[in-house]
Parts: structure tokens; C-alpha cells; sequence
């Protein structure tokens, strides 16, 4: 591995839900206080979204290390397929064995237990993954527990975390009462380029790694091949995995522009890259001459004296060069009327004798 070649005491971008590298600046650090304070409002239910790889995952680990000592969790990967399972699998975690088999039964049994954690000072917070493949049954079975309540405190909070598809589903008409009960909908954006480079030098620092990790041009590359990929922290993480990898096995101490391009190349976002990469080459080439054809230089051999007799006339000569036809027709013009002059005296003159 080349943890030891960049000297970092772990992978600093393996694409698990690892709270220690949570970025906890952003859009992250706020949703993460956000839903801190609505759990201990006791507002029910709250709602975060993003694009695929966008990190919510690892944010809902980050909410669990919070609130380990005095909070009941219940944790789903996945939507089940209906309100039923769903409310056998809370009786389940919650150590009970339901009475019947009927729903409103098995209500009766969660909203007890509910009632003596809430009485013991604990909370019971239910995280439901992927929660974008949920159905209409299953969100209305959400929307029945978020009704629990005793006075204004909701005896279950819920965290649905989801694509961003989960939004169109809320636009429908019939979501329209469900949409109602939601406390709070929270987006994780997209990284720009300040926040990825603030994000990937956390995940090196986190490592004991340093910025020195990438060259100048190379965290330059780096960013610009992260915000093709839509500034998703899966994609960045995969992106910069690579390019260390690249660079350690040309046995570099840093990554370079060439690294992070043959990276990007892999993952098909080099374009950017390759006119960045195409600029800089440019940049430090020098000017090159313009291709003139020279003639060789004969060297200058001793030459016989002139005479006089050889030497040009440098008269004749000025007067050739300085000739021009159209500086001779005014003259040209005088002399031709000069003589028109004199043969109309003379015919005049045998005129009168």
C-alpha cells in the first residue's frame, strides 16, 4: 500500500461511512446541527437528501456517535416492503413481543414501550437508508408513527435518507399529507472547488498526511477532475485513491498533474484535465523560432584592387535607381509644348513675308 511512501498512518479515502473523516464543514455541518437540535426538540420527522455518493450515510453514522449513551436507535438499511413489516421490525429492536398480530395492536405495544424510554430520559431515533425506494404504503406507515406523540413531544424521531428521487415522490398530490408532518428537508449540494479542496486536505490530515501529499499543479488537476465528477465526495475519494496509487508505483513523494490525468483517464472524467494539462505544457515550452530559410554565408575571400577604369559610375547609378516614368511626363509635357511653340513662330513668321 502507499500509506508508507506518502507517510499517512491509514488510506485517507476509502469509501466507507467512517465517522472519523466526517467533513464536518458545509452543508454537512449544518444539517448535522440541524438534526442534532430537532432531536432534542423532539420534532419528529426530518428528511435529507443528495445525489448518489454525496455522503449521507456517513452522516447519519456521525448523528449515531452523538447521541451513543442516551439514545435507542433503529437502524434500516432499507425500506421494507410495507407499514406491517415495518412496525414488527421496531417491535423487534425494541425487545418486545407483540401481543397480536393485528396492526393496531402492534401500535398499542410500540407506543407503550415509547412512552417508558421517553419517561427514562432516553430517545428513540428510527434511520431508514435508501429511503427513496420507499412505497406509499410504507411512507404512510412513517406518517402513523410521526403521530405518536405525548403532549408536543414525538415519541420517535425519524430520519429518512434518500436520493434526491424522494423529492418527486413528495411533489405527488397524495404525499401531500405526509409531506405536512415532515419537520425539516435538509440537501446536501454538491462540493465547489474551495469545499473540495478543503474536503480532501481533512481526509489527508485525518490520515496524518500532508498538503504536500500533491503538487501545486497537481492539486490544481485535482480539483478540476473532481468538479467533472459533479463534486461528489464517493467520486472524489475514488479519484484521489487512484491517483495515489498511481504515483506511488512511479515511486514519486508527491502526485502530480500527470498522475491525477491518468486517474481521471480511468474514470472517464479527464476531459477538463487534458486541456489543463495540454495549457501548462505550452506554458513552459520557449517560443520557437520562425522557421526562415538561410543561405549559407560565403566567407569573404581577398579581392584584387579596383581601378578606376572598373569603377561603377555612382552618377549613372543614382540616376537609375531614383528613375521613375512617372516623374518624366511633366517634363516630358514642357519640351513637346516648347516645340509646338517654335513651329507655330516660324509658320507665322513665312506667313507675313
Amino acid at each position: 500500500m502507499y500509506t508508507k511512501n506518502f507517510n499517512l498512518n491509514k488510506l485517507p479515502f476509502e469509501n466507507v461511512p467512517d465517522p472519523t473523516f466526517f467533513f464536518d464543514q458545509g452543508d454537512y455541518g449544518q444539517i448535522r446541527n440541524q438534526i442534532k437540535n430537532s432531536l432534542i426538540a423532539g420534532r419528529g420527522l426530518i428528511v435529507v437528501t443528495g445525489p448518489i455518493g454525496s455522503g449521507k450515510t456517513t452522516l447519519s453514522q456521525m448523528i449515531k456517535s452523538d447521541y451513543s449513551d442516551n439514545l435507542q436507535l433503529i437502524w434500516i438499511a432499507e425500506p421494507p416492503d410495507n407499514s406491517i413489516d415495518l412496525f414488527l421490525f421496531i417491535i423487534q429492536e425494541l425487545g418486545l413481543k407483540n401481543s397480536s398480530a393485528e396492526r393496531i395492536f402492534i401500535l398499542k405495544d410500540i407506543r407503550q414501550a415509547l412512552l417508558k424510554m421517553n419517561s427514562s430520559g432516553k430517545k428513540c431515533l428510527m434511520m431508514i437508508d435508501e429511503s427513496h425506494l420507499a412505497t406509499k404504503g410504507l411512507l404512510e406507515g412513517i406518517r402513523i408513527l410521526n403521530n405518536l406523540e405525548e403532549g408536543p413531544t414525538k415519541l420517535i424521531q425519524i430520519l429518512l435518507l434518500g436520493q434526491m428521487e424522494i423529492l418527486e415522490t413528495l411533489k405527488k398530490p397524495e404525499m401531500k399529507p405526509f409531506k405536512q408532518r415532515i419537520a425539516s428537508i435538509e440537501i446536501i449540494s454538491k462540493l465547489n472547488a474551495d469545499k473540495i479542496r478543503r474536503y480532501i486536505s481533512h481526509r489527508i490530515k485525518m490520515a496524518g498526511g500532508q498538503s504536500s501529499i500533491f503538487t501545486e499543479t497537481g492539486w490544481e488537476a485535482v480539483v478540476i477532475a473532481s468538479g467533472t465528477g459533479g463534486g461528489i465526495p464517493r467520486v472524489i475519494n475514488s479519484l484521489c485513491d487512484e491517483s495515489l496509487n498511481v504515483a506511488f508505483k512511479k515511486g514519486k513523494s508527491a502526485v502530480d498533474i500527470d498522475d491525477i490525468f491518468e486517474a481521471a483517464a480511468k474514470m472517464g472524467i479527464a476531459e477538463e484535465i487534458f486541456h489543463y494539462r495540454r495549457a501548462i505544457k505550452n506554458k513552459g515550452k520557449k517560443p520557437e523560432a520562425t522557421q526562415i530559410e538561410e543561405k549559407p554565408i560565403t566567407p569573404l575571400l581577398p579581392q584584387a584592387p579596383i581601378t578606376a577604369a572598373e569603377k561603377p559610375d555612382k552618377s549613372k547609378q543614382r540616376i537609375t535607381q531614383t528613375a521613375n516614368p512617372a516623374n518624366l511626363k511633366a517634363p516630358l509635357r514642357l519640351v513637346l509644348l516648347s516645340l509646338l511653340t517654335l513651329i507655330l513662330s516660324i509658320l507665322f513668321y513665312y506667313q507675313r513675308l
